[in-house]
C-alpha cells in the first residue's frame, strides 16, 4: 500500500530502579478527533489494511442487516470453490422453495424455473449484482442440502471470527414472513437477521481479505441474466455508487446493499484511492423505500472523510536507536548497559497531525529476561527483543480487532559479552552480602 507518511520520532524517557519495572512515556503531535455526522442509525469506517477505525456511530448495537447477510453466503461459496467441492460451471437444480421465493417480484429476484438447472456462476452473479433471493437460497441448498443447515454453517463461521452478538435465521436477510413457512427451526414468523455494524464489518473485511476476487463481480454495474434466453433480465446493481449509476463514484467497487422494513436502507461499501482501501458500513439510512439515495450519500461522506481528513503517520521510526532513552542495565557484562532500538515503525492514521495533543506510550519490558533489580543478564545479543512499546489508551485510535497492531517490539541495539570469571564472582559475592544484610 502506498501511503503519505509524516515522520515524528518520539522523545522517550526511560527510568529504572532496583525495585520497580522499567517504563517509558512519550508524546507526539496529535489532533482532536474530527467529528462527522452521519444520518443513519449506525455507521462505521475502517482502513482495510490496518483495521483502524476512523469513524464509528452506534457500531456495537445489533441492528437489521437485511441482504448484507449475503456476504456470508459469498464467503462460504468461495470456500467451496476453493476446496474443489463446486466449480463455477457446476449445475444447481432449483427446489420448489427457491422457485417460490424467486417468483415474488416484490423482492429482488431473477426468474427461476422449478426443477431447472443453473450454473453456480449464474446464481452467484444474480446474488452479488442483483441481490436475488431465490438464487441465494438455491446456492445455499446446493452447498449444505438445506437452508437451515447452511444457516448453521453461517453461525459457526461468524462465531469463529469472534462475532457473538448476532441473529441469523436465513441466507437472504429477508423477514421470515416472506419465506412461505420455510423458517429456521425454532425461529419466529417475523424473525430477521441482525448484527452490529462492527460485526458486519468483520464479515466484509474477512471476505475482502480471503477472497478479493469478490470485487470482480460486486463492481459490475449492469449485467443481463441469461442473456439470449426467454429468462433474460437486466440486473442493475443495487450499489448505485458504481460507474454509470445514480451515485457514481470512481473509487467504489463494492460491496453489498440491503433493505427491509426492519433494517431500513443498509450498505457495506468499499473504495480504493491512491493505494488505500476503506470499508464502510451504513445501517438504517432512511427506510430504503421512499429514499433509496440516503445510504449512498452518507457513504460518500464517510469516504470523503476517510480519504481526505486522515493521514498515515509514523509516530516511531523503525530500526532506530532510542537516543533519549536510558539504556537497559546489564548484569555481569563487559558493558554495564545496552541501548534500546525499535524493530519496526509504529504507525497510525491521525485526523490532523498539525494540531498538538499528547499521545503517551509505555515501554513494557519482558520481565522474564530481567532480574529483580531490572537488569538483563549478559551475554546480550544485538537484536534480542527485550520488550515492547505500547500505545496507551487514546481516544481516536481504535481498531476493529482487539489484537490490533498497537505495539512494536523493542530490542537490544548492541551485543554485550559476558564479563570474565573474576567480575562475575565479585558480583556474586556482593549479591550474597546484600541479600544477607536485607535478611537482618
Amino acid at each position: 500500500m502506498i501511503k503519505s507518511k509524516t515522520s515524528q520520532l518520539l522523545k522517550l524517557a526511560l527510568s529504572a530502579s532496583l525495585a520497580f519495572p522499567i517504563f517509558m512515556t512519550g508524546t507526539t503531535a496529535f489532533a482532536d478527533e474530527h467529528e462527522i455526522e452521519i444520518d443513519a442509525d449506525a455507521s462505521l469506517l475502517i482502513d482495510f489494511e490496518t483495521g483502524q477505525i476512523l469513524h464509528e456511530q452506534d457500531a456495537d448495537e445489533a441492528k437489521g442487516i437485511a441482504s448484507m447477510t449475503k456476504m456470508l453466503v459469498e464467503y462460504i461459496l468461495f470456500e467451496e470453490i476453493e476446496a474443489g467441492n463446486l466449480s463455477w460451471d457446476s449445475e444447481v437444480t432449483i427446489s420448489d422453495y427457491a422457485y417460490a421465493v424467486s417468483q415474488d417480484y416484490a423482492l429482488s429476484n431473477v426468474p427461476l424455473h422449478s426443477g431447472g438447472n443453473y450454473t453456480v456462476k449464474e446464481l452467484y452473479e444474480a446474488l452479488a449484482i442483483y441481490s436475488a433471493n431465490g438464487a441465494t437460497i438455491a446456492l445455499a441448498e446446493a452447498i449444505e442440502g438445506s437452508e437451515s443447515a447452511f444457516v448453521d454453517r453461517m453461525r459457526a463461521l461468524v462465531e469463529s471470527w469472534g462475532i457473538e452478538d448476532y441473529e441469523l435465521y436465513n441466507t437472504t436477510g429477508l423477514n421470515n414472513s416472506y419465506l412461505n413457512g420455510n423458517h429456521y427451526p425454532g425461529s419466529d414468523e417475523d424473525a430477521e437477521n441482525a448484527m452490529p455494524a462492527k460485526g458486519i464489518a468483520k464479515v466484509a473485511m474477512k471476505l475482502l481479505e480471503d477472497y478479493p476476487e469478490v470485487l470482480e463481480t460486486s463492481s459490475i454495474p449492469v449485467k443481463v441474466f441469461r442473456e439470449g434466453t426467454e429468462d433474460a433480465i437486466s440486473m442493475r446493481n443495487w450499489n448505485w455508487m458504481l460507474e454509470g449509476l445514480a451515485h457514481e463514484r470512481a473509487d467504489v467497487d463494492g460491496l453489498k446493499t440491503g433493505t427491509t422494513a426492519f433494517a431500513g436502507a443498509t450498505f457495506t461499501g468499499t473504495a480504493e484511492n491512491d493505494g488505500q482501501r476503506l470499508v464502510s458500513v451504513v445501517m438504517g439510512a432512511g427506510d430504503g423505500f421512499t429514499n433509496r439515495s440516503q445510504r449512498f450519500e452518507e457513504t460518500a461522506k464517510l469516504f470523503d472523510y476517510g480519504f481526505s481528513e486522515w493521514e498515515y503517520t509514523t509516530l516511531v521510526e523503525g530500526d532506530v536507536v532510542l537516543m533519549d532513552v536510558t539504556p537497559l542495565p546489564v548484569k555481569n557484562g563487559l558493558e554495564e548497559e545496552v541501548a534500546l532500538k525499535t524493530t519496526e515503525a509504529l504507525e497510525y492514521y491521525l485526523p490532523d497531525v498539525r494540531n498538538e495533543d499528547a499521545i503517551s506510550y509505555t515501554f513494557k519490558p519482558n520481565e522474564e529476561l530481567l532480574n529483580q533489580d531490572g537488569e538483563i543478564e549478559a551475554p546480550v545479543e544485538a537484536g534480542t527483543v527485550v520488550g515492547e512499546l505500547v500505545l496507551d489508551d487514546q481516544e481516536g485510535i481504535d481498531f476493529l480487532e482487539s489484537e490490533a497492531q498497537n505495539t512494536i517490539p523493542v530490542a537490544a541495539a548492541d551485543s554485550v559479552e559476558r564479563a570474565g570469571f573474576f567480575t562475575v564472582f565479585s558480583n556474586l559475592v556482593k549479591d550474597f552480602f546484600v541479600s544477607l544484610r536485607d535478611r537482618f
